[in-house]
């Protein structure tokens, strides 16, 4: 059914007589929208297309709905409430032009003021100037909509309209500052964060060595909400349905990827990234969405964070407010049945193939947070719901790739079974992984389950975070899980296995034999790796350890890549004693077989042969990049040009060739890519550019550095503009 409102308020009829004689027609001069003072009062001001002084002459109104706003009338005459009917007509827009939409509203010109329904109201008047507030209801349809003015006139029997048709669209959006919204948030700093930061990081590596990566959202800037409006249109979303933030969270969370639908990014996880540009490239959203915007084709290349930003994007411009959360260590689960299952033969190597299957466990996972009530759950588990665009799986609910949205309340519950995809959320925080050896018959035996060892630390951008680098991230694990080992943990996992494919947990007894694998945490790329492998004997009687120990690169999201190193072990474990091997692998060995995040992996499987007992340990290491410096002034004024100096140390043996600088800046200057001289090996790069304010406030430069031997060297600096 369509979405239709016509409120009709007849207007004030007064007492008095009116003086007889000729009244001419009244007539529309003119509509003034206060787009400043509007726009100010609904805080939608940072908007480009607000302000036709930023970048091009664009000046459109942007406003939230529940709330009033105020529109100037300019009339041939005085507006005369007992003799003149005005109506205003607004119109969904939804096909991008002046095409009839389903949905409007006609409200008549008012003295009276209703709070919770379409209203027009006269609020002062100047001669033959009207000035109006109007009031949009809480559920209003989000998206352009077109304004005319109709002046209607009765002579007799007859009855003539005449219609003033406004020439710029006007933009409604949701409004999490208004207590009636689906999307109402009440903590004003947190929309500071979640809906107004333009600029921000999220989180990636591995837990033990997290490192913030920034990303310009850039939700104000360009084309931006056109292009989140163009989305709306392309999901088909029944007008009815665009003021549901439920709905268009999930319609969006599938065209965010090109999967399906032709939608907005491709995914790339293969490290060849020709014809497009390497996910780890982009600083920030507003050159995808720009560029989608303008040629309607996907835009290559992205992984998790590039999805994760872009949705963060889009979502905060039509006003929902979101964050970008980053998981570590976490769980892609393929058949639904809630632990993660790996196969290895003897060698260490993990087996692929039909007999096994395809779970796997990234070093990090970004997805978003979208915040809202949520009527079609129980009470109580609105707030903030799970959604994830990155392409893994398709939903059991449409068969799209998409996920959520999904109520953390619920995943950290086990409450799998309520909508969306709270099963495949449920994994990736809080799933147990179990590892098999496969012996040469075919035969398998578990050999290691892990309670602990998926969702070790969920991350956002803490809101109003410090200057230093280490108290911007913020800990929302207890929002997804329980403590691990917890009981209300346990009963959340024994909850979830109810609604999953294989019921039923594996238990592990005491084993003789322990090992452990530690990395250095603070390895930097160009220095030596050193693994340290530990074996236990827990039992009184010697033991003989046969295994093999290897080191790999791998892929962020799990997948192996190369073969650093492997190392065949025969260790004799004396009585209740422990002892230690070390592994050290110099840069030349592995510099050349790292992949973009420069991950490793190392493994260690092997068989007791008193006790034919399997052991299996592994741990993940990221080398850590060099941090890019950035010098500019800390206060600067609209219009003054200034110049910005980077520097970063080169700490590989190699030259770095193919050198760029991607650099973005809200309200500074536009993405951009500057081409860079080689860098020699163990030297410094330094480089300079310039920049010049277009906007007044607190301003975040962000840049990256790219090369063909070592990428994604970041660097983000905040300055103040007057």
């Amino acid at each position: 059914m369509s979405f239709r409102t016509v409120i009709a308020y007849r207007p004030t009829v007064y007492s008095s007589v009116r003086d007889s004689g000729f009244i001419k027609t009244l007539q529309v001069r003119g509509v003034e929208l206060r787009v400043r003072q509007n726009t100010s009062e609904h805080h939608t001001d940072e908007f480009d297309i607000t302000d036709r002084h930023v970048y091009d002459p664009r000046e459109f109104l942007v406003i939230r709905r529940g709330q009033v706003f105020h529109v100037d009338v300019g009339f041939n005459r005085p507006f005369y409430a007992y003799n003149d009917d005005i109506m205003f007509r607004f119109e969904l827009d939804s096909s991008g032009s002046f095409s009839p939409s389903r949905t409007y509203a006609e409200v008549v010109l008012s003295e009276e003021y209703v709070s919770d329904r379409w209203n027009a109201y006269i609020k002062s008047r100047n001669g033959n100037d009207v000035t109006v507030a109007i009031m949009t209801p809480a559920d209003t349809p989000v998206g352009k909509w077109r304004l005319s003015i109709d002046v209607i006139k009765s002579v007799e029997s007859a009855r003539a309209m005449y219609r003033y048709q406004f020439p710029d669209p006007l933009y409604i959006l949701f409004n999490p500052w208004c207590r009636d919204d689906i999307v109402y948030m009440q903590d004003e700093r947190l929309l500071a964060e979640y809906i107004l930061n333009e600029a921000g990081h999220m989180y990636m590596g591995s837990y033990t060595k997290i490192r913030a990566k920034p990303w310009v959202f850039g939700q104000f800037s360009g084309d931006v909400l056109d292009c989140a409006l163009l989305l709306l249109e392309k999901c088909l979303i029944p007008d009815d349905d665009l003021g549901d933030p439920v709905t268009i969270v999930r319609r969006l969370s599938a065209i965010i990827n090109s999967n399906d639908d032709n939608g907005v990014v491709k995914g790339n996880w293969s490290s060849s990234y020709e014809g497009g540009v390497s996910p780890v490239a982009w600083t920030g959203s507003g050159a995808i969405l720009d560029r989608y915007f303008h040629t309607h084709r996907p835009v290559k290349y992205g992984q998790c964070w590039v999805y994760s930003g872009v949705l963060t994007s889009v979502c905060r411009a039509l006003g929902i407010p979101t964050r970008s959360v980053s998981n570590f260590n976490s769980a892609h689960d393929q058949d639904g049945n809630i632990t993660i299952d790996y196969h290895y033969n003897s060698q260490g190597e993990r087996l692929h193939g039909e007999n096994f299957n395809r779970d796997s466990v990234w070093n990090f996972h970004v997805w978003n947070d979208v915040w809202m009530a949520r009527a079609d759950l129980p009470t109580g588990y609105g707030g903030w719901q799970a959604v994830d665009s990155t392409p893994q799986s398709q939903s059991v609910y449409n068969r799209l790739y998409c996920m959520g949205p999904c109520s953390l309340r619920a995943v950290k519950e086990g409450r799998v079974h309520l909508p969306y995809d709270g099963r495949f959320a449920f994994a990736e925080v809080n799933a147990d992984r179990v590892y098999w050896s496969v012996r040469p018959d075919g035969s398998m035996t578990p050999i290691s389950v892990k309670k602990q060892s998926i969702g070790k630390i969920l991350l956002t951008q803490r809101p109003s975070p410090d200057e230093q680098p280490e108290t911007i991230a913020e800990d929302i694990t207890e929002q997804y899980k329980f403590p691990e080992e917890s009981d209300e943990e346990r009963m959340a996992v024994r909850e979830a296995n109810l609604h999953s494919t294989m019921p039923g947990l594996y238990n592990q007894g005491t084993q003789d034999v322990q090992i452990n694998i530690e990395s250095d945490p603070g390895a930097v790329i160009g220095e030596d790796i050193t693994v340290t492998l530990t074996f236990i004997n827990t039992v009184s009687e010697e033991r003989t350890f046969n295994g093999t120990l290897r080191l790999d690169s791998s892929y962020y999201n799990g997948v192996h890549h190369e073969n650093i190193s492997i190392q065949e072990l025969q260790e004799h474990l004396k009585p209740n004693l422990s002892g230690q091997l070390v592994l050290k692998v110099p840069v030349e060995v592995y510099l050349e077989k790292l992949v973009e995040h420069c991950l490793c992996v190392a493994t260690c499987i092997g068989v007791v042969k008193e006790t034919e007992q399997h052991v299996f340990e592994r741990d993940e290491l990221a080398l850590r990049k060099p941090d890019l410096d950035i010098e500019s002034p800390l206060n600067v004024n609209v219009g003054q040009r200034f110049t910005v100096h980077v520097t970063f140390e080169n700490p590989l043996p190699v030259a770095l060739t193919n050198c760029e600088l991607w650099v973005e800046g809200p309200g500074l200057q536009k993405p951009d890519v500057y081409t860079q001289p080689d860098v020699a090996a163990r030297e410094k790069f330094r480089s300079t550019f310039d920049m010049t304010p277009v906007k007044t406030g607190s301003r975040g430069i962000v840049v990256y550095f790219h090369s063909k031997q070592m990428s994604d060297i970041t660097g983000s600096r905040n300055l103040n503009v007057t």
